[in-house]
C-alpha cells in the first residue's frame, strides 16, 4: 500500500482527472482526502500498487497541467476515533416508509 499527496491548483475537473487515473488502472482506492492547502489544494490517496502502476500513475498525473507536485511514500494505517458508522443510530421504517 502507497500514499500518494498530489499538489494541484483547483481548476474545474482537475481532482477528477487525477482520481479517473486511478480508477481507470481498476485500483482500489481505500482513502481519499482532499483539502486546501496554502494558494492550491492537495488530494491524499492510498492505493495498492507496484512500481510499473507507479510509474504510469506519476507520467499521467503530471501530464494534467494543473498538478503541480506529485509525491509518494509508504501508506499509515489510520484508526478511527470514533465508530463507522456511527453506533446507537436506529432507523424506524415506518418513519422511512411514510417519507
Amino acid at each position: 500500500m502507497q500514499t500518494f499527496q498530489i499538489r494541484y491548483r483547483n481548476t474545474q475537473g482537475t481532482l477528477m482527472r487525477i482520481l479517473n487515473a486511478a480508477s481507470r488502472r481498476g485500483l482500489d482506492m481505500p482513502s481519499v482526502h482532499a483539502d486546501a492547502a496554502e494558494h492550491e489544494h492537495q488530494v491524499t490517496l492510498a492505493l495498492e500498487v507496484n512500481q510499473k502502476q507507479v510509474g504510469q500513475l506519476y507520467r499521467e498525473w503530471y501530464s494534467i497541467a494543473d498538478v503541480i507536485h506529485v509525491r509518494s511514500g509508504a501508506a499509515h494505517t489510520v484508526e478511527w476515533t470514533t465508530p463507522h458508522p456511527p453506533a446507537g443510530v436506529t432507523i424506524d421504517s415506518r418513519t422511512a416508509a411514510r417519507a
